[in-house]
C-alpha cells in the first residue's frame, strides 16, 4: 500500500462556489455589531447593510494525539492513538469568547474563537471569493466537514501545506488525514452556516471544522508518525434583543434546528486502545419560555452522523451513522444578571438503528441563551453535555434556533 502525503502549494484553498452575487441571500454571511443586551439600528441579519460582528453562543472543542504506522510491527502498535489531550469549553450569554465579523462592503468576514480552556486560539479571515466552496466538484469543503446544503448551509475555508505535491488521500485509511513525506504539514480551517432567512430571521446555527496534521523528521526509517490537532466548534449568532423588549407577560414555544458535535468513546475501561472520533449530529430543538414565572424548558432530538475517522486507527467505535439523541433541561431567564436564560440538562440518551438505548451520565451540563429580534421573536442557545462514567470521554456541544 502506498502512503502519500495529501498537500497542496502554500496557498489558501477552497473549493470553488455557484455562481452568483456575494451577498447574504446569495452566498455570504450577514454580521452585525451587537451588544450582549441588544442592538438600536434596525434589524438587517438578512440583508446587511453595514460592518457588523457579533457576538456568539456555543462550544469548542480540542483534541490533539499522535498516530503512527509500524509496518514491521506485529503487534499492530499503529491501531490507538496516544498523547492524547482533549478539551473543550462553552460560552456564557454575557461573555464569549467567539464572535463574527462581516463586512457587506467587500464580502469579507472574519471568525474568531478564542477560549484558553480548550486550547482554541482561532483568527481567520475570509475575504478572497474562492474562499466559498461547496459541495460536489473537484475542489469542494475538507473530510470531517458536513454536507448541510439541503438545510441551507454555505461554507467557507482556507488552508495550506508545507509542500507542494497534489492532494492524494489513502481512502483506505482515511480521506481526512495526510500520510508520507517528514517534515510536512497540512492545516485548513472551514466555518460554516445556515444563510440568514433559512429557518430564522433574526438568528442562524454556523460550525467550524479544523484539522492539522504534522508529520516530524524522524530518523527511524520504518515508522512516520502523525501528530494531529483537530477542533470543532458550533454557535448560534444574530441580532440579540434588548432586555427591555422581551415580553414580561404570558408564553411561547419556539421550534427551529439543532446543530452538535460530539465525541463518544465508552470503550477505555474494556480496550485501552480504543480511539476517539468526532461525529456530527443535526436535528430539532422545542424552546418553551413562561415570561411570567421567568422559567424555560428545551427538548432536543437529533440524528446522529458516521464518525470522521483518522488514519492508523482502528476504527471501532460505538455510535453508529443513524443513531438517535434526546435531551431535555431548563432552566430561568436571567435578563438582568446574564442577559438571557440559563440552564441545565436533566437527561439525555442516545437510541442505537439496533433499538440498544445508552442513557448519558451527566457530569455537567449548561444551556446558554438569548433572544434574537424585535420583541424576542426568536431564540438561539449554546448547549453542553459532559459524560461522568469513569474512564470514557463523552462530550456534546451545540447550539439550536427557534422562532
Amino acid at each position: 500500500m502506498r502512503y502519500v502525503l495529501i498537500l497542496l502549494a502554500t496557498t489558501t484553498l477552497s473549493a470553488c462556489s455557484g455562481a452568483g452575487p456575494t451577498t447574504v441571500g446569495a452566498r455570504a454571511v450577514s454580521g452585525g455589531t451587537v451588544a450582549a443586551t441588544g442592538s438600536t439600528s434596525p434589524h438587517t441579519f438578512v440583508k446587511p447593510t453595514e460592518k457588523r460582528t457579533y457576538g456568539a453562543l456555543g462550544s469548542v472543542q480540542h483534541y490533539e494525539y499522535t498516530t503512527d504506522f509500524r509496518p514491521l510491527d506485529p503487534a499492530g502498535k499503529s491501531q490507538w492513538q496516544y498523547a492524547q489531550l482533549y478539551a473543550a469549553e462553552g460560552s456564557t450569554t454575557r461573555t464569549s469568547g467567539y464572535s463574527i465579523t462581516y463586512d457587506p462592503r467587500d464580502a469579507v468576514f472574519d471568525v474568531q474563537l478564542k477560549s484558553e480552556p480548550s486550547r482554541v486560539n482561532v483568527v481567520n479571515r475570509f475575504q478572497d471569493p474562492i474562499h466559498r466552496t461547496d459541495f460536489g466538484g473537484e475542489r469542494e469543503p475538507q473530510g470531517g466537514v458536513p454536507n448541510y446544503e439541503a438545510d441551507g448551509y454555505l461554507y467557507v475555508q482556507v488552508g495550506s501545506t508545507s509542500t507542494a505535491p497534489l492532494p492524494v488521500y489513502d481512502l483506505a485509511q482515511s480521506n481526512v488525514f495526510p500520510v508520507g513525506p517528514r517534515e510536512s504539514a497540512r492545516d485548513f480551517r472551514t466555518f460554516f452556516y445556515q444563510k440568514p432567512g433559512t429557518v430564522t430571521q433574526f438568528v442562524t446555527l454556523a460550525g467550524f471544522v479544523r484539522n492539522s496534521t504534522v508529520i516530524p523528521k524522524d530518523d527511524n526509517v520504518n515508522y512516520i508518525y502523525q501528530n494531529h490537532t483537530l477542533e470543532r466548534g458550533v454557535f448560534a449568532y444574530g441580532e440579540r434583543t434588548n432586555i427591555d423588549e422581551v415580553p414580561k407577560l404570558g408564553s411561547a414555544t419556539y421550534r427551529g434546528p439543532m446543530l452538535s458535535s460530539l465525541v463518544y468513546n465508552p470503550l477505555r475501561d474494556t480496550d485501552n486502545s480504543a480511539p476517539t472520533y468526532f461525529q456530527w449530529m443535526r436535528g430539532n430543538a422545542t424552546t418553551t419560555v413562561d415570561f411570567v414565572k421567568g422559567s424555560f424548558n428545551v427538548a432536543l432530538t437529533g440524528v446522529v452522523s458516521a464518525p470522521v475517522f483518522d488514519i492508523f486507527t482502528s476504527r471501532v467505535h460505538v455510535l453508529s451513522e443513524g443513531s438517535t439523541f434526546v435531551a431535555s433541561g431548563g432552566g430561568l431567564l436571567e435578563l438582568i444578571r446574564a442577559g438571557g436564560f440559563v440552564g441545565q440538562f436533566q437527561s439525555a440518551s442516545f437510541t442505537l438503528p439496533t433499538g440498544t438505548v445508552l442513557p448519558v451520565a451527566i457530569a455537567g451540563s449548561s444551556i446558554d441563551g438569548a433572544f434574537f429580534g424585535p420583541k424576542g421573536e426568536e431564540v438561539g442557545a449554546g448547549f453542553r453535555i459532559v459524560g461522568g462514567n469513569p474512564d470514557e470521554r463523552i462530550d456534546i456541544i451545540g447550539a439550536f434556533t427557534g422562532k
